[in-house]
């Protein structure tokens, strides 16, 4: 079950997932997701840049509910992960190893909700490997191409829940507006009470109505 370099980490309750301790590992962003977006019954779900599968297999143990849970991860390393870890969990889902950009149309109106924990740094990796830098930095997918793929892959009535650095607030609301997403709810997060926030929460609807919730800013 376990290759080279991995190892298994606890992530719900007696729930296990498969990491690599010598690539991109989660982080609390992927649980807050997972806690922040709200499912219905029967849920269709798709985590979008899913990497190990934590934002989407964190979600699913939540709501056990759903219909059908999809992750669409570019990297094979990771997506070969998130299998692994499915068949480990027992966990029912279909993991696609693709460029969110080159998602078939078989897709197209599909999902009634979308997660999406994305890289969005700006900057160059740097001295990181290659691996890590895809799940972090906006080298090979942007916003405006996230907000694209989810505005198709959505049905009509449907919700995306992503996050994005705070100081990215302005251009994450006008990149979702832009494309037929309407920001319905939005949550800041900041580290301590009273400390700057770092992180922004949103749910957009496809279709929605121009009317947001602004929920409290969220201590982690």
């Amino acid at each position: 079950m376990l290759r080279e370099g991995e190892v298994l980490e606890e992530f719900f309750e007696d729930k296990k997932i498969i990491q690599n301790i010598n690539l991109y590992r989660f982080t609390s962003d992927s649980i807050l997701l997972s806690r922040f977006a709200r499912a219905k019954f029967k849920d269709a779900v798709a985590d979008f840049c899913s990497g190990s599968g934590v934002v989407g297999f964190h979600f699913l143990c939540l709501n056990p509910k759903i219909a059908s849970l999809t992750l669409f991860e570019m990297q094979q390393s990771l997506a070969d992960m998130s299998r692994r870890t499915a068949e480990l969990n027992g966990f029912q889902c279909k993991i696609v190893n693709c460029r969110l950009q080159d998602i078939g149309r078989e897709y197209d109106d599909k999902f009634s909700l979308i997660l999406c924990n994305p890289p969005y740094e700006r900057s160059g990796f740097e001295n990181a490997s290659i691996e890590k830098a895809v799940c972090r930095k906006e080298i090979t997918l942007t916003l405006p191409e996230i907000a694209d793929a989810a505005f198709k892959k959505l049905k009509f009535g449907g919700r995306l829940a992503i996050l994005n650095r705070a100081d990215r607030t302005a251009e994450l609301l006008y990149t979702l507006k832009s494309r037929g997403l309407e920001p319905k709810r939005m949550q800041l997060v900041c580290g301590r009470e009273g400390a700057k926030p770092y992180l922004i929460m949103v749910e957009a609807v496809k279709g929605g109505k121009p009317d947001i919730e602004i929920l409290p800013t969220l201590v982690n």
